[in-house]
This record gives C-alpha cells, structure tokens and sequence, in this order.
C-alpha cells in the first residue's frame, strides 16, 4: 500500500504564505531569498496535496491559483468548512492568528503550522495553546530546525562551553515582536533556560512598520534573567547599522552567531568554525517532514509550542517594564501584563 497522501491549504497567500513576489516586492524582500514559505514547503513533499488558499486580496488569489493549481477562497471561514484538511498555515498578520488558529482547532484540523509571533497578547497565545491540545501546533521560528542550530543546542547540553554565565542578543531593525521573536526562541533552543524575569527599554524613534500604519513594534534594550543564572543583554533599536549578531558565553568557551556561520572560542586557544548550513532544504520543508512524521505515527513533534508562548511572554515583559521604568518584570506574567498588545505585522 503506497503511503499516505495528507492535504494542505493556507490561509493568507502573501509572501510568506503564498510565496508572492508582488507582496514581497511591497516590503522589500525577495522571495527566493527566505527560508522556504508555506506554499513551497508542501509543494517540496512528496506526499503533500496542496489542495486550498484563502486570501481577501483577488490578486493573490489568482496568482496563487496560477502558481499552484489549488482553489482559492475570500473567506477562510468558506474553505476550511468546504475542505477536508490535514494541515492548514496561517500565514496572515498576527492580531488574526488567534481567531484562526482557534476556529481551524475547533474544526478538527490535525495540524496547523502558524507564523509567529504566536498572537498579539500572551492570553490570545495560551488560548491557541488550550484549543490544539489534541493536536500539533507549530510555530514559524525557522531555526528551531536548523541543522547548525541543532549541533550547537547538542554541544551545549553535552557541556562542551561549560556552566553558561551570559549571553547577548543584537539586531539592527527592531521590531521586537517580529524580529526579536526568532532571537529570542532561538536562545531558548540553544540554551535550554526559560526566561524569569524582564527590565527593558522601548525605543520609541517612531520608525514606520515596514506592514503599514496599522503595526506598531518598537525594538529596545534590556537584560534577561533566566533560570540557572545566566544573564542575557537585549540591544535592538530601531535605527542601528550593527549586524546581527549572538553570543553564548560558558566557563570554557563562547559560541558567536553571525551571518558568516557559528565560531567557537574555548578559553584554552581552540576554535572552530562553521559555515552557514546551505543545501536545497529549507528550514520550513525540514518542519513540514516532521509534521509529515507526526501525522504518520505521532512521532512527537522537536518544537514544543509552549516555548513560542513562553518567547512571546518574554517580548511583552519588555513592553510591561518599560511602562515601568525598566523595573524588572517577573514571569510568568500576572494581571493587566497579560492583556498589554504587541502589534507585530
């Protein structure tokens, strides 16, 4: 018996939903140049029938329709009531991921892949959480699977840089939601700490959102506790030329991520270098293979959704104790903090 056949569809056919170059063109970014988007990645498995996409914008819908053969939908409301689904990508912008992911869960579609940040207040987030309990949710921070990425969260664990002391994290565009998101998630991964506490400073420049005037995600400064005492310093202003950059620091040595690949210093002399991990697959097809595993035999999924909710917790601390003068903010978060909107694009 040939193995099984699962039907995709997304829900918002722009850049990185539909692979649109005219919607990337809008926001300066060329399509062929990302880690993979929704639509390639079920069109790169084999055994994925990628059935369906939902967009208000009837351009993107013809193009997509032109792009892919799938029947398109205004509504996604319309498509997931007419489709049987076995995956559905929400790829639309952040204040509707809640009202989406909920609606498909509530549905019974098995999996839904949505990019991140997670939802626009951390209450919105653990709802998404609550209603795809009997199911798979992942979230879009592409270097969760990341073969680079992998090795080093591995060497760390095996205490190869020691008893982690520090860390930093530095971005040159802000947008702590939008950006920040994959930063942070990523030290989650590598370091396996959780974040306990937040004092940050917005930078309020003003800079427009690159999605339109509806979106308002300043970048800023702060310090991160995390768990086992390693502390973590934030540097993303809104206006900076400093390239991107982290930094792990341990009692035997440091690991430095930057465009040109993973260094590793050890105190002793040693280094290593590793260039950036560049084959055909991307890191999106890497996470629609292991939602292909999950659906096959539930081999449990690597990225637990928690640590997105938990990365998006952390963004609106930042938030939260610039209200406060950059008082530390503890988490999890309590009271009105929970209700504070992050309005990443």
């Amino acid at each position: 018996m040939p193995p099984k056949t699962y039907r995709a569809a997304v829900i918002g056919l722009g850049m990185i939903g539909g692979a649109d170059q005219v919607s990337g063109d809008i926001l300066g970014q060329r399509v062929d140049s990302m880690d993979g988007t929704h639509t390639f990645a079920y069109q790169n498995h084999p055994r994925i029938d990628l059935v369906a996409g939902a967009s208000r914008d009837q351009g993107r819908r013809e193009r997509y329709e032109a792009r892919t053969g799938a029947v398109t939908y205004e509504s996604w409301r319309e498509m997931i009531a007419n489709k049987t689904l076995d995956i559905i990508s929400i790829a639309t912008y952040t204040p509707t991921h809640a009202e989406i992911a909920i609606a498909c869960a509530e549905h019974g579609i098995p999996v839904i892949y949505c990019e991140k940040p997670a939802a626009t207040t951390v209450i919105d987030a653990q709802r998404m959480l609550e209603a795809q309990k009997h199911g798979l949710l992942v979230f879009n921070h592409q270097r969760r699977f990341d073969p680079n990425y992998h090795r080093l969260s591995a060497l760390i664990a095996e205490g190869k840089l020691g008893t982690l002391i520090s860390a930093s994290l530095q971005w040159p565009t802000g947008r702590l939601g939008n950006v920040g998101t994959h930063a942070i998630d990523a030290l989650l991964m590598l370091t396996g700490h959780r974040v306990q506490s937040v004092s940050a400073t917005l930078d309020l420049a003003g800079k427009p959102d690159c999605r339109g005037e509806a979106f308002h995600d300043p970048g800023g400064w702060g310090v991160m506790r995390m768990d086992g005492g390693l502390m973590v310093t934030v540097s993303a202003p809104d206006y900076s030329t400093a390239p991107p950059r982290t930094e792990i620091n341990g009692h035997k040595g440091r690991a430095i991520i930057e465009a040109k690949g993973i260094t590793l210093e050890y105190w002793t002399g040693e280094t290593e270098q590793w260039p950036p991990h560049k084959d055909s697959v991307s890191g999106m097809d890497r996470a629609v293979s292991e939602i292909v595993a999950y659906l096959d035999d539930r081999v449990p999924f690597s990225y637990n959704p928690e640590e997105a909710v938990h990365t998006l917790e952390a963004i609106v601390a930042f938030h939260a104790s610039h209200k406060q003068n950059a008082a530390y903010i503890d988490l999890p978060l309590s009271g009105s903090d929970r209700e504070i909107v992050v309005l990443s694009g």
